[in-house]
């Protein structure tokens, strides 16, 4: 019955905000379903970066779709309280629908990453467009089996190599 209502709410919720997260009984982290296959992840990138440039910031851009299970985990966390204050800090954040590996691949390629082997990919990248993490990247297709405290450390200490 939780498991109903929880997916019940979820569903509700998520035209109202696509961030919206609530705790999978089966699971116990949050999820998530922010990535939109109708929007423009290209021009939302550019943006990012801009933001970035001009803050002097960094950009997260998360690879990945809603039917990954990783990808709906790592979002979760991120729509966290102490996830989101930690990550508009540091960062510019924006969900980059890939269907299943098979949208929105060029926006990998333009930093540098030749294919997107798992989801999520996540990349870091900074105002100039460099991207600051490429072998770490393709790691987090396990974010669902990530402890919080890990997550939140790996975006928190971030410095580039």
């Amino acid at each position: 019955m939780t498991r109903i209502f929880s997916l019940l709410l979820f569903t509700l919720a998520i035209p109202l905000s696509p961030i919206f997260a609530v705790k999978d009984v089966e699971t116990g982290h949050p999820e998530a379903s922010p990535f939109d296959a109708k929007a423009d992840a290209r021009a939302e990138v550019d943006a990012a970066l801009a933001r970035a440039k001009t803050g002097n910031r960094m950009a997260i851009f998360v690879m990945g779709a809603n039917w990954c299970h990783d990808s709906r985990a790592l979002a979760g966390w991120f729509a966290q309280p102490h996830f989101a204050a930690m990550i508009v800090s540091r960062y510019e954040l924006v969900y980059v629908d890939v269907g299943y590996k098979d949208r929105n691949l060029d926006i990998a390629r333009r930093f540098g990453l030749k294919s997107i082997k798992g989801t999520p990919t996540v990349m870091i990248v900074d105002g100039n467009g460099k991207l600051l993490n490429k072998k770490d990247a393709p790691t987090w297709r396990n974010a669902a089996s990530r402890s919080s405290q890990e997550i939140y450390k790996a975006f928190a200490e971030f410095t580039p190599a």
